[in-house]
């Protein structure tokens, strides 16, 4: 995973509240294995996202 490189290409903010305790675990997880916390939250949602890409329905293409 640290040899992974994350956030390539076009990058757009995205900002949002987080529990504290969450926004703290982040934290201390990027100090310990060296990853910053963009990248950590990063890999975090793109693993959410492929376990429920039943959700990332896609508008159909109007002809």
């Amino acid at each position: 995973m640290k040899t992974q490189v994350q956030n390539q290409g076009e990058l757009k903010e995205l900002k949002a509240m987080i529990e504290k305790d969450v926004v703290d675990s982040f934290e201390r997880m990027a100090v310990k294995s060296g990853i910053a916390v963009a990248d950590l939250v990063v890999i975090a949602l793109k693993r959410y996202r492929s376990s429920h890409s039943d959700w990332d329905v896609k508008s159909p293409k109007k002809d």
